[in-house]
């Protein structure tokens, strides 16, 4: 099942949308708008647990399609979204141990749906995002996951380490990307895994990388220091591919 991608503007038709149930992936309010009906749909949000970021008028005007935007505009969902357990059953119903990958601060709807469409050419059965300062499933993210979204489940959550905390519970491993880390040739990927990438600026957040068990170093022999994000997640994520084939 899949959600058309839209932008929803206007304070009737953004309390609509979250009425009738529709996947909101962000709200943008106009800063300082106090409006008992913009109150209202603030209320709303919080209750689906919606990202509300508040931009200035001059931002929502460029972001109006229709000019009509009253002080609201929400960002609904391409696709919708699985839980973490719908990507541990996937697993199951292959009779495999687990394989995820986790991102961290992925904004780049690019890189997002490239690394969608390696985790499903690479095996993984799911790929986990966090619900802030990270993009969600938009149509850019579709299109750029090349049909993979269709087949991947994608589940976002709150706190990303506090998932990492609990999939521990059952039996997972976390190797987490970082060129500080050990060579990924040296390190044990085999079994139940989950795979943390970070942003090429920022990298994995403190938080979430204390919580893996590994950290991985993709070897280098270029200039620069870095690679993109979708590609770090490639290399790795084919590096755990050709150890679990090895089983």
């Amino acid at each position: 099942m899949r959600y058309e991608e839209f932008t929803i503007e206007g304070r009737n038709a953004v309390r609509e949308a979250f009425r009738s149930g529709k996947v909101i992936d962000k709200l943008y309010v106009q800063d300082g708008c106090q409006d008992g009906p913009v109150v209202a749909i603030k209320k709303e949000a919080k209750k689906h647990d919606t990202v509300i970021r508040y931009v200035t008028r001059e931002r929502l005007d460029q972001m109006s399609g229709t000019g009509k935007h009253q002080g609201v505009i929400a960002m609904a969902a391409a696709y919708e979204y699985a839980t973490v357990q719908d990507i541990l059953q996937a697993a199951k119903a292959k009779q495999e141990p687990p394989f995820v990958i986790l991102l961290d601060n992925i904004e780049d709807p690019h890189n997002l749906g490239a690394i969608i469409r390696t985790a499903n050419l690479a095996g993984a059965h799911g790929v986990i995002i966090p619900k802030n300062r990270a993009v969600g499933l938009t149509a850019g993210v579709a299109r750029a996951s090349a049909g993979a979204l269709n087949y991947t489940p994608v589940a976002k959550v709150t706190n990303l380490a506090k998932t990492i905390e609990e999939l521990k519970k059952q039996g997972l491993w976390f190797v987490c990307a970082d060129m500080g880390g050990t060579s990924m040739y040296e390190l044990d990927m085999k079994g139940p895994i989950g795979l943390v990438i970070g942003s090429e600026g920022e990298g994995v957040g403190r938080l979430v990388k204390e919580k893996c068990d590994m950290v991985a170093a993709i070897p280098m022999k270029g200039n620069i220091d870095s690679l993109n994000a979708s590609v770090a997640a490639g290399v790795l994520a084919y590096e755990i591919l050709r150890q679990r084939s090895s089983l």
